[in-house]
């Protein structure tokens, strides 16, 4: 397996232009399973779940046409397989999201029950009771999700707690559902106001996404999709924190900085110099950073998604910070790995309390999850002498060549096989 090499102790300076959103592409990828033709899809960034998630697309009988340039030409006049196999839904928890899509197209599901980072069990119990509600008979059956539904009705649906793929696996399901359905205390990411927007242009009546409440209006059929995916907010946050974890000066290019307000402000109040333009953000460092709390919220909170990179700044913070923890029961496993490079944190549930040391050190990392990863090469890119991070194909699902954009702003990085 490849690991990352670090030398720490790099200022990173100039600019970085910010990859297609992971987190929109792989809705709008199941979602071409709605449709009959060929969809076409620009700013589609080359990560591991998106490439995952084709293969999946491929098994379900979508064809391929092209894949280059960021941009992706699929077929899905036969897409008639009912089955997404276990070997590629247990490596990325977002292989769900065709459940819904295959139930409101073929009538029949057959979907293992999903995989990816170990940060909690994430239960798809909520796609599960939404879709038995719209007609469909559900089993468990051997590690799989067997559905089966004549047709999808429309309903009235309250989600117990927020769940972005939920509010997505029934949105799409609920799009060629009869009758109206209404969605209550959906989740209003832009990641989802974005496939409900694209959806509306394939010909969808999808209302109130961006609120806790979305109507939809079932309709026949859709059209092909056609759309360029936006930029990646996590990966503009975690740029962010890498360049005020350096003390160093970064431009953030092709972002929307709406999407990472949050970040911002935590960043400000920490004492980081944050100059925002129409689809730019300039992360400066103005001298010491000072101790901020946060705690994670679905959005527009502050993201789980960025709380492992955060934490890893806060280790070199002035004073004692504390960092809560809402959306995921167990997604303080960097952790262990920040203590072995000098830092001085305490967990107390769901809560991390951490005092800021003086520096960090370089040592042999271990990535466990997706974030957890982006979080100890920050800490690296700031720590005394040489890390070396193992299982970096955790980073690789979510962040286009981060060692390539990390190296042309002076970062002293790079991969070995």
């Amino acid at each position: 397996m490849d690991k990352i090499i670090v030398e720490g102790g790099k200022q990173l300076k100039g600019a970085v232009r910010i990859s297609g959103a992971k987190n929109a592409v792989l809705p709008v990828l199941a979602a071409t399973l709605l449709t009959r033709g060929r969809n076409i899809i620009q700013g589609v960034p080359k990560v591991r779940d998106v490439a995952t998630m084709i293969k999946l697309l491929e098994d379900l009988g979508v064809e391929v046409e092209s894949y280059h340039n960021e941009k992706i030409i699929l077929d899905t006049s036969r897409a008639d397989n009912p089955e997404a196999p276990y070997d590629l839904v247990s490596t990325m928890r977002a292989s769900c999201l065709v459940l819904g899509p295959l139930l409101a197209r073929l009538g029949e599901a057959r979907v293992s029950l999903p995989g990816g980072c170990a940060i909690g069990e994430r239960p798809i119990d909520l796609h599960i009771k939404g879709l038995e509600a719209m007609g469909a008979k559900i089993t468990l059956e051997h590690g799989y999700v067997q559905g089966k539904a004549d047709y999808l009705k429309g309903i009235k649906f309250y989600f117990d707690t927020v769940s972005v793929t939920g509010t997505a696996n029934l949105l799409m399901a609920a799009v060629l559902a009869e009758g109206e359905t209404i969605l209550e205390n959906a989740a209003k990411e832009p990641e989802v106001v974005f496939l409900a927007d694209i959806l509306n242009l394939a010909g969808a009546k999808i209302s109130g996404h961006g609120t806790d409440i979305i109507a939809i209006e079932g309709t026949t059929s859709l059209k092909p999709i056609e759309c360029t995916i936006f930029p990646d907010r996590i990966e503009t946050g975690t740029f962010m924190i890498a360049a005020a974890i350096t003390q160093g000066d970064v431009t953030i290019e092709n972002c929307i900085p709406k999407h990472v307000e949050p970040i911002s402000l935590k960043l400000q109040e920490a004492q980081v110099g944050v100059e925002i333009s129409k689809n730019k953000i300039r992360v400066k460092s103005k001298g010491p950073i000072s101790c901020v709390n946060a705690k994670t919220h679905p959005y527009p909170g502050f993201p789980t998604d960025i709380q492992a990179q955060f934490m890893a700044l806060m280790t070199l913070a002035q004073g004692q910070s504390i960092i809560v923890e809402t959306v995921f029961e167990n997604r303080f496993m960097h952790v262990s790995e920040l203590k072995r490079m000098g830092a001085d944190i305490s967990l107390d549930g769901h809560t991390a309390i951490i005092n800021g040391v003086k520096s960090l050190s370089g040592a042999p990392l271990m990535a466990t999850d997706l974030r957890a990863s982006a979080s100890l090469v920050l800490a690296a890119l700031a720590a005394k002498g040489s890390s070396i991070i193992s299982r970096v194909y955790h980073i690789d699902r979510g962040y286009v060549g981060i060692e390539k954009k990390l190296s042309k702003l002076g970062a002293q990085i790079r991969r070995i096989k």
